[in-house]
């Protein structure tokens, strides 16, 4: 019987310390997420989370595909996983919050025969849909 009780001890041990491992995985990715948040509303001035309501709210995903975004399946325009770490958007201008902000707000300015219709973003909804799109590191 001692058998036994040694063996359930380890396997009870290995169930916590497996509990913990995967809790501190969730914990890390949750702070990174945060992180990744807090440095995308510094670097553009907008909310993110605004910014995701946002690219729903004005239909970007009928165009463009996100992974883990309601209503974001399209395959007309770019994914935008991944846009956060590219250098150069739309093609031709590098990738910083103003050509982002200005691309979302007035893309036929930028190229006057995109696919990319001009949806009359204002400011703030660009300044979030940035901040949110800033998330998208992967």
């Amino acid at each position: 019987m001692p058998y036994l009780r040694t063996k359930t001890a380890a396997i009870g041990l290995m169930g916590i310390v497996a509990a913990a491992l995967v809790g501190g995985v969730i914990v890390e990715a949750a702070n990174e997420r945060s992180q990744l948040r807090a440095h995308a509303a510094a670097a553009t001035g907008g909310d993110p989370a605004r910014g995701e309501a946002m690219f729903i709210q004005y239909g970007c995903g009928s165009c463009h595909g996100v992974k883990h975004v309601r209503k974001a399946g399209g395959a007309v325009g770019p994914s935008l996983d991944g846009i956060a770490t590219r250098a150069v958007i739309a093609g031709k201008l590098s990738n910083s919050p103003e050509n982002l902000q200005t691309w979302i707000r007035d893309p036929q300015r930028i190229s006057p025969r995109t696919a990319m219709p001009d949806l009359n973003v204002g400011e703030r909804d660009a300044r979030d849909i940035s901040a949110f799109l800033y998330t998208r590191a992967e």
